[in-house]
């Protein structure tokens, strides 16, 4: 794991950039692929927000200053689906959309009261033991068909059912 200790913002700071500027982030929509190499299952995290809800996402955390994309993705992955999720990160580190999160509703699809942040977002197959860890209560893996349900995407708040179908179109997956 890489080491970014020097990068962490104080509580107090990171509230002051959130106030100034965009934030950047990156999203992993975690994948099971077949040997053929499509996506047969979707991984999203089931957790509770500040105000109790329970809703269902995606991994998702800051890149840290001096930190790769890379390494974000990785330490990321680690913290939300554990140390032997064995994530098989994109060797191309073009991401398949930037979601634009505002803390004003309806600009974009994605809403995050905070803050202005921009987000990276990649498709990245897991092959390995996934056990959730941190703030996330449990793992669920769905089919595409699941992912793409109504029922699923109501449960994921501020834009990240916006964000798993665009991920479910960029692998050929759209329903």
């Amino acid at each position: 794991m890489t080491e970014t200790t020097p990068g962490w913002l104080s509580a107090d700071e990171l509230n002051t950039a959130r106030g100034s500027m965009p934030i950047l982030y990156v999203e992993a929509v975690p994948v099971r692929v077949d040997d053929s190499g499509e996506v047969t299952s979707i991984g999203l995290l089931l957790r509770i927000g500040a105000d109790g809800t329970i809703s269902r996402t995606l991994v998702s955390g800051r890149v840290m200053h001096h930190e790769r994309i890379r390494d974000a993705l990785l330490r990321h992955l680690e913290k939300d689906l554990g140390p032997v999720a064995l994530p098989r990160i994109p060797s191309s580190l073009q991401p398949f959309t930037v979601a634009e999160y505002f803390p004003t509703a309806g600009i974009t699809p994605f809403h995050d009261p905070r803050q202005h942040a921009v987000s990276l977002a990649y498709v990245v197959p897991v092959t390995g033991d996934c056990r959730p860890r941190q703030d996330a209560l449990d793992l669920v893996w769905f089919s595409p068909q699941e992912a793409a349900s109504a029922a699923v995407q109501g449960e994921m708040p501020g834009g990240h059912g916006a964000l798993l179908r665009q991920a479910l179109a960029h692998v050929g997956l759209a329903f």
